[in-house]
């Protein structure tokens, strides 16, 4: 494997990417650049399952844990601190793994920022104080096909949709032919039973609560919208309120991680540059590295 072109690993929240990209980058030497929308926030490790620290000793690990949650972050401005991460990663002769789930961080660095244009903020404080219904209206009106392709339970989403609709005066999918047609580097998508990554997931939201995200949560001040959105985050906090057990919480968290897997994996579906790598229980994370490692092998 002599290229230096970055490698992409996705996959589902709970699907075990992470610890096939921490495989990855050490047999070959490279550094992990998260393309995570939450993992970018301190103080919220547990919450986002960020790299533990004794990851990030074994391998460099870069756009993890370096704002505070207070602070406005999206995919174009994760796109532009990438770059001389990337370039940094370059130029010790190192490639870098990508990692991620959050659909659009990773394809504006697999593909390049879209040239949609940017947000406004007067029209996105508007839009944000509009109720959610109304949004998922207004975007079915403007651009039925691009709402089709909308998670429109996503305010996040939803919101930039329809800013990138108002300000372009074009519908989505004009602004999706524009990406750069190849990726970057190749690309992988960890693929798992439905029934073995639900197991997985029971099994991180009750992890979750039996180590420190109550107190995470506990402890955390005004939130960006983008961490507000955090899986876990609404949960832990009905219960900190007193309306809902411990047991409620831990299924409720279960429940909300099931649904965005569900949408990633539909994402994930559409992206037909990413080569899907079938694990299962019995599966290591070093046997679906090595596996990632063919494909390399054979590709170069």
């Amino acid at each position: 494997m002599t290229s230096r072109a970055p490698i992409f690993i996705a996959g589902p929240t709970g699907s075990g990417k992470s610890a096939v990209a921490l495989e990855v980058a050490e047999r070959i030497g490279a550094e992990i650049v998260s393309a995570d929308a939450y993992q970018i926030y301190r103080g919220m490790d547990i919450l986002t399952a960020a790299p533990t620290a004794e990851d990030r000793a074994r391998i460099p690990h870069h756009l993890v844990g370096i704002l505070t949650p207070d602070t406005a972050w999206d995919a174009a401005s994760h796109y532009h601190a990438a770059q001389p991460v990337l370039q940094g990663i370059a130029s010790r002769g190192n490639r870098a793994v990508i990692v991620g789930g959050s659909g659009l961080y990773l394809k504006f660095l697999s593909h390049g920022i879209s040239p949609a244009p940017p947000s406004d903020p007067a029209l996105r404080a508007e839009l944000e104080n509009t109720p959610l219904e109304e949004l998922a209206a207004h975007l079915q009106t403007l651009d039925p096909e691009g709402a089709a392709a909308t998670d429109l339970q996503n305010p996040r989403y939803l919101i930039r949709n329809l800013e990138i609709v108002i300000l372009g005066g074009q519908p989505l999918s004009h602004w999706r032919k524009n990406w750069q047609p190849e990726p970057f580097g190749p690309g992988f998508a960890i693929v798992r039973e439905t029934e073995d990554l639900d197991r997985r997931i029971a099994r991180r939201s009750e992890a979750m609560l039996a180590h420190r995200a109550i107190d995470e949560v506990r402890s955390l001040g005004s939130l960006s919208p983008t961490a507000a959105q955090t899986l876990g985050l609404k949960q832990i906090r009905t219960h900190l309120d007193g309306s809902a057990t411990l047991e409620e919480t831990a299924a409720a968290i279960a429940l909300a991680t099931r649904q965005y897997a569900k949408r990633q994996r539909t994402w994930l579906r559409r992206e037909t540059w990413l080569t899907p790598i079938h694990t299962s229980s019995a599966t290591t994370p070093q046997e679906t590295a090595e596996t990632i490692l063919n494909h390399l092998r054979t590709a170069s």
